[in-house]
């Protein structure tokens, strides 16, 4: 473990920054998409790595990696109709979903970490947890659900795939990020 003067030693206060963090993170970035919002999400992202982190390397690449994978999830969603923007289609991932991602990223080193504690825990917390997430930010901000209920679906097979490998990532590829 590689400590920083910056960063904060105790961890239940690096997890509660963490996931601080990530609630500013996602209610900017939902409730006032756009350019803006994704710089937020990067300056929060560099604030975690500055105070929360403990491999800082190691993490932004981790971060860096399920974000890419995020989006192209996201932006597959967009392609095929699950998810849908006022306006015209995205290139490929809104701006703000990206940064969303890495914001979300940050958490699973840290305040989620526990969801990989136990190995069929991701699987069934994941296809609720993650649809229920866009699900409030069709309540809350610029996206929307073409229809509801295979959204929802398309959602759930995502996350049941996604976020359990994005752990086993971390775990067979990152596991210095994740404190001890």
């Amino acid at each position: 473990m590689t400590h920083h003067t910056a960063m904060i030693r105790h961890d239940l206060l690096r997890n509660v920054t963490n996931f601080a963090l990530f609630q500013v993170g996602w209610f900017a970035c939902v409730l006032f998409p756009g350019v803006g919002a994704a710089l937020l999400a990067l300056v929060i992202v560099g604030a975690h790595l500055a105070f929360v982190s403990q491999s800082r390397i190691a993490e932004a690449r981790f971060i860096l990696l399920g974000t890419a994978v995020g989006s192209l999830l996201d932006g597959l969603w967009f392609r095929l109709g699950v998810l849908a923007e006022p306006g015209t289609l995205p290139l490929w991932t809104p701006i703000w979903l990206v940064g969303l991602w890495a914001v979300f990223m940050t958490t699973l080193a840290h305040s989620l970490a526990w969801i990989g504690e136990r190995r069929w825990l991701p699987y069934v917390l994941a296809p609720l947890a993650g649809p229920f997430a866009y699900w409030s930010a069709t309540r809350l901000g610029d996206v929307r659900f073409p229809e509801t209920l295979p959204s929802l679906i398309a959602l759930a097979i995502g996350w049941l795939i996604v976020f359990p490998a994005l752990l086993a990532i971390k775990q067979r590829f990152f596991r210095e990020i994740t404190p001890a």
